[in-house]
């Protein structure tokens, strides 16, 4: 029997989680939340995480009930993401690791994030499109590692989604891109925006820029409501999405599409891919916003899997990136 405890802050969520050996034991999160027309600064991002982890971090074992002296091994989120709370987080993970004598194991967030939806929906083999506020990609497997198909070249979709969301003022609790999928459901004209496809890269700073400048005028004339620019947005830049997952099953012939990664908990996402997949006979992968927003469960879980293969992490080596490709990690346990 393997436990593991995985720990998570990349970004504004703050998560710990505890697995053994694929069953969830515990995935507890906080969330720093900024007042609306703000985002999140590292600085503060990170004095948020030092503040809360210590009674998450008991909540957690306790939920879990699990002792220190029963974890195999613990895991931290060793990049990609925002330098001060990744590394106020790693501070942690690498003083209980000293502290109960456990090996430490850095993980990759983004392969974090397939392999928890992996675990969870039971995919086997899929295209991946991963988006959330800090990456949007298209991957697939092969040969030890997951290929990069595709992805953006130059701001990724959930930073668009919350640009967008400061701009007219909308709440960021519990999340800017939750609030904008609720009032898009209530738009029902379409303003005409730029889209961006390059091959199989996307682009979303130009959409962004554009709507931020009419957004305010058009408002303000009665044009369009608040509801009609968060419905713009959403089906422009998800159609985009959904046309460059679907090229990529082409090429792959893959017959399954996993969505991961914190806008993919977005339900009219799930529901254009849904509709691509239908069409192409392909069957559609997805979760709800425990799996998909940034979690500890699943830096436990993909730790794990990399401890089982023999992978740990020297202190000497336990530094954080901000800058950490999918591509770079061998997945030495997938044949």
């Amino acid at each position: 029997m393997s436990i593991a405890i995985g720990f998570e802050g990349s970004a504004n969520k703050l998560g710990i989680g505890i697995i053994r050996d694929g069953v969830i034991l515990s995935n507890l999160r906080c969330t720093y939340i900024t007042p609306p027309g703000h985002g999140f600064q590292p600085k503060f991002t990170a004095i948020h995480h030092r503040s809360e982890i210590i009674d998450l971090l008991q909540r957690s074992l306790k939920t879990a009930g699990v002792d220190p002296k029963d974890i195999s091994c613990v895991c931290y989120t060793k990049g990609p993401g925002m330098g001060a709370p990744l590394v106020s987080v790693a501070v942690v993970a690498r003083t209980l690791s000293q502290l109960w004598g456990k090996p430490l194991v850095g993980v990759n967030h983004c392969i974090a994030h397939i392999e928890m939806g992996r675990h969870v929906t039971g995919a086997s083999d899929p295209t991946v499109l991963y988006v959330s506020g800090g990456n949007t990609q298209v991957i697939a497997y092969s040969n030890r590692k997951y290929r990069i198909f595709g992805e953006t070249i130059d701001i990724a979709v959930g930073n668009c989604l919350d640009r967008f969301a400061r701009v007219i003022k909308l709440s960021n609790d519990p999340s800017p891109g939750y609030n904008i999928e609720q009032l898009a459901k209530q738009g029902n004209r379409y303003l005409e925006l730029p889209y961006s496809v390059k091959g199989m890269d996307v682009a979303f700073s130009g959409i962004t820029s554009h709507i931020e400048s009419v957004a305010v005028k058009a408002m303000e004339s009665g044009e369009y409501t608040k509801a009609d620019l968060c419905f713009s947005l959403q089906e422009t830049i998800f159609a985009m999405l959904v046309e460059v997952t679907e090229r990529a099953m082409a090429h792959t012939g893959s017959q399954e599409v996993l969505i991961v990664g914190g806008v993919g908990c977005n339900e009219r996402l799930q529901d254009m891919m849904r509709q691509m997949c239908n069409e192409r006979g392909a069957k559609l992968c997805a979760t709800d916003e425990r799996y998909c927003i940034d979690n500890g469960a699943m830096i436990a879980h993909t730790g794990l899997e990399m401890f089982k293969c023999g992978v740990t992490t020297e202190l000497k080596d336990s530094w954080c990136t901000q800058r950490y490709r999918t591509d770079e990690v061998d997945i030495l346990w997938r044949d």
